[in-house]
């Protein structure tokens, strides 16, 4: 059975954690409706990406969702 060699001393665990911190995220605003948005990811708002829509948006969503509830 292995065991440990060396103690870990206080400060080589510090330097190793360094790298756990969270890193800021680069958001960028969408060319359609100027709202922030993830590089290479479609707005979450309107569902445009690179020119054109791709999917429905999140006001959409909701609204068909409305419609769908007020025929049931």
């Amino acid at each position: 059975m292995g065991l440990p060699g060396h103690r870990r001393t206080s400060s080589h665990k510090r330097r190793r954690a360094s790298h756990f911190a969270l890193k800021k995220q680069n958001l960028a605003a969408c060319a359609h409706c100027q709202k922030p948005v993830l590089p290479h990811h479609a707005c979450l708002s309107c569902g445009w990406y690179a020119g054109r829509q791709v999917v429905a948006g999140k006001q959409k969503l909701v609204e068909t969702k409305a419609a769908k509830h007020k025929k049931a």
